[in-house]
């Protein structure tokens, strides 16, 4: 049945990254239910590090936390923060209505940001593990592709100009290098990331020590406890209210630089899209435009660069963030993390799967790289016909004469390369048969190591790499459109 549909109050903005872009699972990690759920988690690791250390706390208050940490009721949670104006504040006593045994020592001793801030570090550092894994299948996908055109001559560019002839497989590993920077970025980010811990209201963790009694090896042993119970070894040493936004900008900074990477790589493919070499995958009703119905046009390509250009340039916001943070703290930065944290990531993830989707059946046209390497390689052999001639006794300044002005008159022709053949041959003053240029010609003559340095770079570089992430499962993304 259709629905007549009017403007009206009721419609709401989606943001494209989670409702199009993104995947499920990141979209689900950077959500409003993970977030107070964890939050919740936060609480629960707090008591329990309390209670141990000596804190009058029950275990049937811990076991009515455990026992409602998903009962969430975000409608009585906007009714607290309404009334608050401080939404830690509304998620407290939204927590201590169904946690009625436990209401009392819920946030004990603790500041907002034990929850906000330890909840994103947590949040990103799943965040950053999901990406890695997603990026290491490209790796996969592509060290495969490059392995299977290893010693498949074609045409490479300088300045996008004709050059020397590369592989397929070379330039695949170009971009394959790039990539295993990024995972090993990545990884140190996830191993060096700080915990902020329990630090109290301006880093002293005052309300602490006066709930231990003084006690400052308590103190240190709750801060270490918490940290552990949500898998982190190691902690922010001194805070403010917050941990350091430099860790921020570092986060933001290595998933920028996949950006990077991924926008090189699609742009790579975009040019030899249009020489008809390479292409992406083309559904049977896949629609290329609107107005011109024979178009293909790259459009998981495009997508890739169009979300890394965004992305590129969040990485100038933890900067201001940072740099911005007055003493122990200011709340300026509240409304803007909440922006950009989670479109760093969420962007990322979609520019992981599109990469990976895309290596997954990347579509290679022999046909084509060779039309076009051998339409070039008449040009590239001048220097090498100039060597020739000249070892018969020939005046080389004459000869290099002959093959400029030849050249010059090539480039205007239809068929420049086979143009500039058929001139050398028929000028008596190479002394040159046409078998002979074409020995020259051959395209093992121009590759130099290309095929080798290939294998050798998935063999030394690649293998290792997938061998130490062996027990990561192969990933298949869900692109839809």
């Amino acid at each position: 049945m259709r629905q007549r549909l009017e403007m009206n109050s009721n419609f709401s903005y989606q943001s494209p990254l989670s409702h199009r872009y993104a995947s499920k699972e990141m979209s689900s990690l950077f959500s409003e239910e993970t977030k107070y759920i964890t939050w919740r988690k936060l609480w629960i690791a707090l008591a329990k590090a309390q209670k141990s250390l000596g804190i009058a706390i029950t275990k049937e208050q811990i076991d009515s936390m455990v026992k409602n940490l998903y009962e969430l009721d975000l409608d009585l949670a906007a009714e607290y923060e309404n009334r608050f104006k401080h939404d830690v504040m509304a998620h407290i006593h939204t927590y201590g209505d169904i946690c009625h045994e436990a209401k009392g020592i819920i946030h004990l001793g603790a500041t907002s940001c034990f929850v906000t801030d330890n909840a994103d570090l947590i949040l990103m550092k799943q965040g950053l593990t999901l990406i890695h894994s997603k990026i290491l299948q490209a790796v996969r996908n592509l060290s495969a592709f490059a392995e299977k055109h290893a010693s498949l001559a074609c045409l490479s560019y300088t300045h996008f100009q004709p050059a020397q002839p590369t592989t397929v497989g070379k330039r695949a590993c170009l971009w394959l290098q790039d990539l295993l920077m990024d995972l090993h970025d990545i990884e140190e980010k996830i191993h060096s990331l700080r915990f902020l811990g329990a630090k109290g209201a301006t880093g002293t963790q005052a309300s602490f020590l006066t709930l231990f009694d003084g006690d400052h090896n308590k103190v240190k042993q709750l801060d270490l406890s918490v940290a552990k119970e949500m898998g982190f070894e190691r902690l922010i040493p001194v805070s403010g209210q917050t941990y350091t936004r430099k860790q921020d900008i570092r986060i933001i900074q290595v998933l920028s630089s996949f950006a990077a990477t991924a926008h090189k790589i699609a742009t790579d493919i975009r040019l030899l899209s249009n020489s008809k070499e390479i292409s992406e995958n083309f559904e049977a009703h896949q629609v290329g435009s609107s107005a011109m119905p024979f178009k293909r046009n790259p459009i998981r390509s495009e997508r890739i660069c169009g979300l890394s250009r965004y992305l590129m340039s969040l990485n100038e916001n933890p900067l201001y963030t940072a740099s911005t943070q007055w003493l122990e703290r200011t709340l300026d930065d509240s409304s803007n993390r909440r922006l950009a944290l989670p479109d760093a990531f969420l962007t990322a993830d979609a520019v992981a799967d599109l990469l990976v989707f895309l290596f997954s059946d990347l579509k290679v046209d022999e046909k084509n790289i060779r039309k076009n390497l051998v339409e070039e390689l008449p040009f590239m052999a001048v220097e090498t016909i100039l060597m020739h001639a000249s070892k018969k006794g020939k005046d080389r300044q004459l000869l290099h004469e002959r093959l400029r002005a030849y050249s010059m008159e090539s480039i205007q022709q239809q068929e420049p390369g086979t143009h500039l053949l058929n001139k050398i041959v028929s000028d008596a003053l190479f002394d040159l048969s046409r078998e002979e240029i074409e020995e020259f010609m051959k395209e093992e003559h121009f590759i130099g190591r290309s095929n080798h340095q290939v294998l050798e770079f998935l063999h030394d570089e690649v293998q290792p790499v997938l061998k130490k992430n062996s027990h990561i499962i192969a990933y298949k993304p869900l692109v839809n459109v």
